[in-house]
C-alpha cells in the first residue's frame, strides 16, 4: 500500500508517547523527511468527533460499541491521512494505532484478539506498522505524571481502575513477544530527552545507520 514509513507509539496512560512522537517527527522533519505527525483517536476531522464521543465520561459504551467506534475512527484515518501520506512517500509517526485496541479492548475487556483484527482488516485494510515502540516505566513514576498532567480528571478510559490498566499493561507486553520484529521496547524512565535518545538509537537501522 505504502512507498513511505510508518512508525507508532504505543503504551499505557502516561508513559510520554504524545512526547516521544512529536521529538522523533521534529527529528524526522530536520533530516528534510516529509512527516506526518498524527494520534490515535483521531487524526481527521472525523475520527476527532469520533474521539470525543469515546472520551467524553457522558457515556457508557459497551465494549463492543467501543471496538466498532475505534475501528470507524480508525478507518477515516487510514484512508483520509495515514494511507494517501504513505503512498506519497512520506514518514507517519502516530500516537497510538491498532495495537492499543489490541491492548484496550482485547486486553483490558473482553474481546478477543481475532474480533479486533477482523475490524481492522475490513476498515483499514489490515495495515500494520513498520516499527512500533513500546514505552513502559514504573506504575509509580506514571501515576505521579498523570495526576500532574490530568490533576485527577482523566478521560473515560483513562479513569478505569489500576487493575484494568495493569491488564492492559500486560497486554502490551504480550503483543511485543508476539512480534518481536515489528516492537522495540524503550524504557521511559528518566527526563524526555533521555527516553529521545533511546528511541533514536533504536532508529538507527530504519534510518540506514548504523546499528
Amino acid at each position: 500500500m505504502s512507498s513511505g514509513r510508518f512508525i507508532t507509539f504505543e503504551g499505557g496512560e502516561g508513559v510520554g508517547k504524545s512526547t516521544q512522537a512529536r521529538m522523533l517527527a521534529d527529528v524526522l522533519s530536520g533530516r528534510g523527511l516529509g512527516v506526518v505527525l498524527t494520534r490515535e483517536p483521531g487524526g481527521t476531522p472525523g475520527a476527532e468527533s469520533i474521539r470525543e464521543l469515546l472520551l467524553d465520561k457522558r457515556h457508557d459504551w459497551d465494549v463492543r460499541a467501543e471496538a466498532l467506534l475505534f475501528a470507524a475512527a480508525r478507518s477515516d484515518h487510514v484512508e483520509h491521512a495515514i494511507g494517501p501520506a504513505l503512498n506519497r512517500g512520506d514518514w507517519v509517526v502516530c500516537d497510538r494505532f491498532i495495537d492499543s485496541s489490541r491492548a484496550y479492548q482485547a486486553g483490558g475487556d473482553d474481546l478477543s484478539d481475532d474480533a479486533i483484527l477482523s475490524l481492522h482488516t475490513i476498515g483499514s485494510y489490515a495495515l500494520m506498522p513498520d516499527v512500533t515502540f513500546l514505552l513502559y516505566a514504573d506504575p509509580e513514576a506514571v501515576a505521579a505524571r498523570l495526576a500532574e498532567r490530568d490533576g485527577g480528571n482523566s478521560d473515560r478510559i483513562g479513569g478505569r481502575p489500576a487493575p484494568y490498566h495493569a491488564r492492559v499493561a500486560q497486554r502490551f507486553r504480550d503483543l511485543a513477544a508476539m512480534d518481536p520484529e515489528r516492537f522495540v521496547l524503550i524504557d521511559a524512565s528518566g527526563t524526555p530527552e533521555a527516553v529521545h535518545e533511546r528511541v533514536l538509537r533504536a532508529m538507527a537501522p530504519l534510518l540506514g545507520e548504523g546499528g
